[in-house]
């Protein structure tokens, strides 16, 4: 049968979410969604929210979420681009900021596999750099790739390894003629943010999500912070694609959640502790931990491969996350629930390790 497929349908792998079953009730810790309620601020807008309204386009500009982003961040709402999910933002600095069939980009082998895909899909060569056999990133090598850009997760996934800020300024400093394009996915889980450097360098661009620190993940809204220049050239090619991408209910919920700072803090700061609390937990039952910056903890066990951990949670109720892929088939990756769902993930644990 003739395919009707572009050559780029045809050839791209896309990229592979964390499953999402429905055959019936699992502890789901494979997404690293935040296991806690969106605040009541956000809350209230949802439950108060003018259903009339949504006969109407959404607010092109998205002037009144920006403006609440940049009060967040300290910075201005003509340095703020407002995408559906940092997923988009990310895919849209790539025609933005990379040329097609050019120097490409750069990034680490073993980080958030989206890149590659995005790559792919764009037509923009890639480099993947190493990490160091205890699965930091060595910046110094990311610098000396001959690559239009670089692209740093901070804390980085899947390894959950967060970089200080002063490593990452020197980082910034030292590419000044190329993008860098930080992913702080997690970082309201680590709290050094690169934001207050955009001021600093132009060749910056930090982007940013309200799916896991906000606990927004279903709400699909993630954003950038940048220059003017930057965020402009996101807008020309996200206008390309779609004017509207993000809805007028989520615009309003998003923009009272980042106002809500005190509820979101003393939440993380639950999600950190009981990250620190499992992370023991599983070195006692015989688990190598990477130390964490993210909502999630990467595990390795001494006997158990990461397949078969994986495997005997899900047939005990509990869904993890497992890469097949070099250098990390090993390893699960855990979200941090609330402890009543961790603690259930260690009697999962327990049964599945007395077999």
């Amino acid at each position: 049968m003739k395919s009707f497929l572009s050559r780029r349908a045809a050839e791209t792998a896309p990229y592979t979410a964390g499953e999402q079953p429905a055959d019936r009730q699992y502890v789901k810790l494979n997404t690293n969604e935040n296991p806690y309620p969106p605040s009541p601020k956000a809350q209230a807008v949802l439950r108060s929210f003018d259903a009339d309204s949504l006969k109407l386009y959404p607010p092109l500009a998205m002037r009144a979420l920006r403006e609440a982003v940049a009060r967040a961040e300290g910075v201005r709402p003509e340095n703020v681009f407002c995408g559906n999910g940092s997923d988009e933002v990310l895919a849209l600095c790539f025609p933005a900021f990379f040329d097609e069939g050019g120097a490409g980009a750069a990034f680490a082998d073993i980080t958030y596999s989206f890149y590659p895909v995005f790559c792919s899909f764009f037509g923009v060569p890639y480099t993947q750099v190493p990490l160091e056999e205890d699965f930091t990133l060595d910046l110094a090598k990311l610098t000396k790739t001959r690559a239009q850009g670089v692209l740093v997760a901070n804390p980085n996934a899947p390894t959950g390894i967060g970089i200080p800020l002063e490593e990452i300024e020197a980082f910034v400093r030292a590419n000044s003629g190329r993008i860098v394009v930080l992913d702080e996915a997690y970082m309201p889980f680590f709290g050094q943010s690169a934001v207050p450097l955009v001021s600093r360098y132009e060749n910056l661009l930090v982007v940013k999500t309200f799916s896991k620190g906000y606990s927004l993940a279903g709400m699909r809204c993630g954003y950038a912070v940048g220059s003017e220049a930057l965020v402009e050239g996101l807008a020309r090619c996200r206008d390309c694609f779609n004017s509207y991408p993000v809805d007028s209910l989520c615009q309003a919920v998003c923009a009272a959640a980042i106002e809500d700072a005190s509820y979101y803090a003393q939440k993380n700061a639950l999600v950190i502790s009981e990250r620190e609390r499992l992370r023991g937990e599983l070195a006692a039952r015989g688990f190598f931990v990477l130390p964490s910056a993210a909502n999630f903890l990467f595990a390795r066990h001494n006997t158990r491969n990461g397949r078969e951990v994986y495997a005997g949670l899900r047939e005990r109720g509990v869904l993890v996350r497992h890469f097949a892929k070099p250098r990390i088939e090993a390893f699960c990756r855990i979200t941090v629930g609330s402890r009543e769902q961790n603690d259930a993930l260690l009697a999962a644990l327990d049964g599945f390790l007395k077999e």
